[in-house]
């Protein structure tokens, strides 16, 4: 059974980079206009966001958002959900009406079109450089003095998927603490079962995200980083290991 679903998948895949490939084509005047200041970023922000819900709908998801605290408009935050899927930025950005600027991977750079515009509105890192680490502490805090939002996934990278939640960077917390902004925490269940980074996994379904009460850092010290870091991976390891669907996913993972 799982032999005659593969071409399927495999068409399916490819349908999305399909869909991101023509898209970014299309929008590349809009994209060139709306990058060249950052006065445009809000305008920009409603445009990836209408772009990433077609691509999660064009792929056959849906989303279903439970939101136990909502954003308030014209207000900074730290957005910190965890990573186990290339859908996930997508989704990040669905459930946000406030602009966000991410803090993403150098490398994404490297792919033809889409990486040129990434890198215009991306804050990347190289994470082997120490100078680069610095110089995204340095962009992120102009854009949070603008009034606009951080998203991080704190996780650093996507862990296997045998992995319930890799342990988390320091950076989204430096950051928080510094600029007394509240964090977000995120739960993405599905993404990782959906659309996985095996090929041969997945499939059309809802992507459920949590969104919990917020974090506050009013009054925290970088004395208080670590409390405050490990404060943030038991909300999402304890929301993850209580999901019967993302624990089976990952247990089979494992075998």
């Amino acid at each position: 059974m799982k032999i005659i679903k593969i071409p399927f998948l495999l068409i399916w895949r490819s349908w999305f980079y399909i869909m991101i490939f023509v898209t970014v084509v299309i929008m590349s005047p809009l994209l060139f206009v709306l990058t060249l200041k950052e006065k445009y970023y809000p305008m920009l922000w409603k445009l990836v966001r209408v772009w990433s819900k077609m691509l999660i709908y064009g792929m056959g998801f849906r989303l279903n958002f439970k939101f136990e605290q909502e954003i308030e408009p014209n207000k900074s935050y730290m957005f910190c959900p965890n990573h186990g899927s290339l859908m996930d930025a997508f989704v990040l950005v669905a459930s946000s009406k406030n602009p966000i600027v991410f803090v993403g991977k150098k490398e994404l750079e490297k792919i033809p079109i889409f990486g040129f515009f990434y890198k215009r509105i991306v804050i990347m890192v190289d994470r082997s450089s120490a100078d680069s680490r610095k110089k995204v502490y340095e962009k992120a805090k102009k854009w949070l003095k603008n009034g606009t939002s951080i998203g991080i996934f704190p996780e650093g990278l996507v862990p296997t998927e045998d992995v319930i939640l890799a342990p988390f960077k320091n950076g989204a917390f430096s950051l928080a603490i510094e600029h007394q902004i509240p964090i977000i925490p995120q739960i993405y269940y599905d993404c990782k079962r959906l659309f996985s980074w095996d090929f041969l996994k997945g499939g059309p379904g809802i992507f459920r995200v949590k969104q919990c009460n917020f974090v506050h850092t009013k009054g925290l010290k970088s004395s208080d980083l670590d409390n405050l870091k490990d404060k943030m991976f038991s909300i999402i390891y304890e929301n993850l290991l209580a999901d019967p669907d993302y624990m089976r996913d990952t247990n089979n993972s494992r075998k």
